[in-house]
């Protein structure tokens, strides 16, 4: 039975909860992570910053389940209004958005993005980036941002693909974003002529290479999250930078 999608903002704290509830299924149960607000009883993946954040949440209405579990995908929107008023973008902790915050220009970091494993590689991505799309167009947003993680922490094992990431998508110097010094891991591993592009690649999670073949970047530096059990690259895009076809995307969304 084809799934009955559904896309909206989360509008109540049940809709909240629905998101979470997605959140641990895959950043706790999957993928072996945790944090300090987690609630293992509830299986609910928390933090501080949620109630600040939009929630773009994509929901199954065909499931014949209890209604927190009926969201496939969510993502996690913070415009830069906002990130004035809460003092702060979630993803500072890790990143220098110096030349980001400075640029003048209306800023949106993305977060928390996942997929129900039983949703990957079917329609439900092209759900929620159309409805991104939207909050992008209605928002007039100019530069995309955030924290996109390949699992696992040994920065060695990701040599290639980090390396690849640093040699050939590294964000121009204006937007370039740069992992705080305290925990700088460098990217650039291996020298590009000794990186098999084809193996590297099928090493980059398929989240961040939909955002290259759009025409991101990613900034200098990753950063090993243990407690997420993942390391972390900076994707940046500018919608000025990109090509007409990735640009009505991203600017024109259902308006096209």
């Amino acid at each position: 039975m084809s799934p009955q999608f559904s896309l909206r903002l989360a509008r109540s704290a049940e809709d909240l909860k629905a998101a979470q509830r997605l959140r641990y299924k895959v950043f706790v149960e999957e993928l072996g992570g945790h944090g300090e607000m987690v609630d293992d009883e509830n299986r609910l993946e928390q933090d501080k910053f949620d109630p600040h954040f939009d929630h773009l949440i994509l929901l199954d209405e065909g499931l014949n389940c209890d209604p927190i579990d009926k969201v496939v995908g969510v993502y996690r929107l913070l415009p830069s209004d906002r990130a004035e008023k809460l003092g702060r973008f979630y993803s500072e902790d890790e990143y220098d958005l110096t030349r980001l915050k400075s640029s003048g220009r209306k800023l949106l970091e993305l977060g928390r993005s996942c997929l129900h494993p039983d949703y990957r590689g079917g329609k439900a991505m092209f759900h929620l980036w159309n409805g991104l799309a939207d909050y992008v167009y209605e928002n007039e947003i100019e530069i995309l941002f955030g924290v996109a993680s390949f699992h696992g922490t040994d920065p060695q094992e990701l040599a290639a693909p980090l390396s690849l990431l640093h040699h050939r998508h590294l964000a121009p110097e204006d937007l370039r974003t740069r992992a705080q010094a305290a925990h700088f891991q460098s990217m650039n591993l291996i020298p590009e002529a000794e990186i098999d592009r084809r193996t590297a690649m099928l090493a980059v999670p398929a989240l961040i290479k939909a955002y290259l073949r759009l025409g991101g970047f990613v900034g200098e530096g990753a950063f090993v999250d243990h407690a997420f059990n993942t390391t972390d690259v900076c994707l940046i895009m500018d919608t000025t930078r990109m090509n007409e076809k990735q640009k009505s995307l991203y600017t024109k969304g259902s308006h096209a």
